[in-house]
């Protein structure tokens, strides 16, 4: 019954995307830049397809593709975006963010194979292996954003390191786009409810333009609980199913000056502060009798990140320039993310256990690019050449107080002892280098409506760990590892060719790849009698080619896109068991560890593909309809079994209504269920839920506008697949897993 209802709702969806694409290539629409699919004039906000073809000013925009889909601000504001996974939810349903592991997922990939950039600098994505830390790339908050681009596919020649699947771009808000039109000032308030997880935040914004200096100030901050479910069983132990009970505050703070002169140079200086701090009551794990009892058992989580950079631009006020456009940043970056057990053991190694596991990385980076226009017979070209670099050093430390003994033999009741370590690291410091040169030639052959753009991007890397005492005097006494570097070549060809002015075809071949972490190279866990983990130093960057064809088509009222994908994917990098020959390789007798040495080798080939498709229609009598819908297949070409990191069929299909002053819509996600031949732990079953918003801008108040909304309307049990791919789930406790019932968001926004 379910499937049923989900696909017969898909089909609806599919067939009202396929009626618009002969609309709009019947239809004659004026030249643009973009095809608009986005309204952010008061009426209901729809997402921008991104078709760049006739662009010919900054080229050398990350963004500036046919396989990006661009958000405005006023689009986030209007569907009460507050995260990742109200984006995938509002806006886009290829997006996903896997809670378990904190990582986006794009095309059936998450983690260090997805990117994400601010400002066009990366993020970095920690997982460590051994004690559960993980995330990094979700260090922002939407409220300071004023795009965000959505880039699907493996592309490293532009976007660098990383994109194996996609990547987040995201702007944080600029002065200018606070000061209206005529005004030398501007600023924006806003506040909110969320009972998803009973939570309030309250962002301020405010710039001053003397001349030709602007200055910005902002600062967002949210408070929370834990994320409700469907659980009704309120008790200690593992037969409760209601969320544990958490607490959490969000910060953000942004400050930005800018200096333009008349010549198109712009100058400017950016600093942000980001930071998550929750803590979680662990009652799930609590027994009146048992190790863990009421009140002693909880966890804490930190992610923070702070960034200072010098900000270039440029804009050719003329066309008769050698350089048309150019961009650069130099900046210093430091990120951290820290898991946390605040405890008291009453049965295993009785006493205070307290545990706070860390990772962390630092640098000083730069990039930027030019572009450059210029003609040879009949064909237009932008050239574009660009640089990044950053040099950073990279740390994991365990620190903590236990009741183990300070040395071995780790016997009787402190058995649990010999693989419990702390106050030690679990890998060497490691300093790092990477460096990335790249190029590309947009050429437009005349008039014809056909552009090919070729690209290719040079990367180099290199890892080379340091002689810390935290790391060489662990328990384990590991040697010192040697360096890791390597080198990429990540080539691509996009063809794009305008069929009429509102309707463009592209094809694209794109090869991307991903070096190896520094956990993955050198991270080593274990202790005698129980297990081994190590890393390997000789690992090899996972690469991948990957193919889209596909079409953008139409404007704001009328418009879309469909996208289908192929990627191959080689030298994916896993955790797999060791031989015997392997381990005592590299100085470990599998017999002291249970026969039990696992490490990271390049052992898995795989393979991705799918569809993406989007579709709107705009009536002159205020209504709207859109739908969309992302379908993805991977497979283990080792194991040929399929990839349980690739999010089930997903489809859209929306309706709503706008009037000059207030609008209402209705929002239907079907999701399908798990395949059984999937290697997923748990099999999520399908499902479908409603969504229902509305806005109102009083006509006596001036820029202020109020969003409310009813999820999930008929309080349908689900479950997040990707959340719960390596998770156990019984029937019992089932509903500890699922997603929040009927909730409801309301937000307040006001521009000066």
């Amino acid at each position: 019954m379910v499937i049923r209802y989900w696909r017969s709702a898909l089909l609806v969806s599919a067939a009202f995307i396929a009626w618009p694409v002969a609309q709009a290539y019947s239809q004659s629409a004026p030249a643009t830049t973009t095809a608009a699919a986005a309204a952010d004039d008061g009426g209901t906000t729809l997402q921008k397809i991104v078709v760049k073809g006739k662009r010919v000013m900054n080229a050398g925009d990350v963004a500036n593709t046919p396989l990006a889909t661009e958000t405005s601000e006023a689009t986030l504001e209007a569907k009460q975006v507050r995260s990742i996974e109200d984006f995938g939810r509002a806006i886009d349903p290829g997006v996903n963010f896997n809670r378990s592991t904190n990582s986006v997922n794009i095309r059936g990939l998450e983690g260090n194979r997805v990117a994400t950039l601010v400002d066009g600098i990366p993020l970095t994505y920690f997982r460590d292996g051994a004690r559960g830390t993980s995330g990094g790339t979700d260090s922002f908050d939407f409220f300071s954003l004023t795009t965000v681009d959505v880039v699907k596919g493996a592309d490293s020649s532009r976007i660098g390191g990383g994109a194996m699947g996609g990547a987040l771009l995201l702007r944080t808000l600029e002065p200018a786009d606070l000061i209206g039109e005529g005004k030398d000032w501007g600023g924006k308030v806003g506040t909110g409810y969320d009972s998803t997880d009973n939570s309030w935040f309250n962002g301020a914004a405010v710039a001053k333009r003397v001349e030709n200096t602007s200055i910005m100030f902002l600062g967002s901050y949210k408070k929370g609980h834990e994320r409700e479910n469907q659980g009704t069983v309120d008790t200690y132990g593992a037969t409760r199913t209601k969320a544990n009970p958490a607490d959490y505050d969000q910060y953000n703070m942004l400050f930005k000056l800018r200096q333009e002169t008349d010549s198109g140079h712009t100058f400017g200086f950016t600093a942000e502060r980001f930071r998550f701090d929750k803590d979680t009551d662990l009652m799930q794990g609590q027994t009146p009798t048992g190790n863990y009892r009421p009140g002693n058992y909880s966890s804490g989580e930190l992610n923070e990140r702070t960034r200072v950079s010098l900000d270039y631009e440029y804009e050719a006020p003329s066309t008769d320039g050698l350089i048309d456009a150019a961009q650069a940043t130099f900046y210093w970056q430091k990120q951290e993310r820290m898991l946390s057990t605040d405890a008291y053991r009453y049965t295993s190694v009785p006493g205070v256990y307290l545990r706070q596991n860390s990772m962390d990385e630092s640098g000083f980076g730069f990039n930027g690019y030019i572009d450059s226009g210029f003609k040879t017979g009949m064909v237009d070209h932008v050239l574009t050449l660009g640089a990044t670099a950053f040099i950073s050093q990279a740390g994991q430390y365990s620190a903590g107080v236990d009741s183990c003994p300070a040395s071995a033999p780790y016997t009787g009741l402190y058995a649990a002892c010999s693989n419990l370590h702390t106050n030690q690291s679990d890998m060497p410091d490691v300093d790092s280098k990477d460096l990335s040169i790249f190029v590309q030639d947009r050429m437009t052959l005349g008039d014809s409506g056909f552009s090919l753009t070729p690209g290719l991007r040079f990367d180099w890397y290199d890892r080379n760990p340091q002689d810390t005492p935290a790391y060489t005097d662990s328990p384990l006494g590991p040697s010192m590892p040697r360096g890791s570097q390597d080198s990429a070549l990540s080539p691509k060809l996009l063809a794009e060719y305008e069929l009429s002015d509102n309707v463009t075809l592209f094809a694209q071949w794109a090869m991307a790849f991903r070096a190896p972490t520094t956990n993955e190279l050198y991270l080593t866990y274990g202790g005698v009698g129980t297990y081994l983990t190590v890393g390997n130093p000789d690992l090899e960057p996972e690469t991948s080619n990957g193919f889209d064809v596909g079409a953008r088509f139409g404007d704001e009222d009328l418009g879309g896109s469909v996208s289908l994908f192929y990627n191959r994917y080689r030298n994916f990098i896993d955790t797999r068991a060791l031989t015997t020959a392997e381990a005592m390789a590299i100085g470990y007798d599998p017999a002291d560890y249970g026969n039990n040495v696992s490490g990271y080798q390049n052992v898995a080939r795989a393979q991705i593909s799918g569809v993406e498709i989007g579709a709107h229609q705009q009536f002159a009598n205020g209504f709207n309809v859109r739908a969309g819908l992302a379908y993805t297949r991977g497979m283990n070409l080792i194991t040929n079994k399929e990839l349980n990191s690739v999010a089930p069929l997903k489809g859209t299909i929306g309706l709503g209504y706008a009037a000059e002053q207030w609008g209402v819509d209705a929002l239907f996600t079907a999701v399908a269920g798990v395949s059984d031949k999937s290697t997923a732990t748990f099999k999520a079953p399908g499902y479908g839920i409603v969504d229902l918003t509305a806005w109102w801008e009083p006509e006596q108040m001036k820029g202020l506008r109020i969003n409310a909304g009813v999820y999930n309307v008929f309080d349908r049990t689900y479950f997040d697949a990707l959340n719960l791919k390596t998770t156990t789930v019984s029937a019992a406790t089932r509903d500890y897993y699922s997603e929040p019932g009927r909730t409801f968001k309301i937000s307040l926004n006001q521009r000066f």
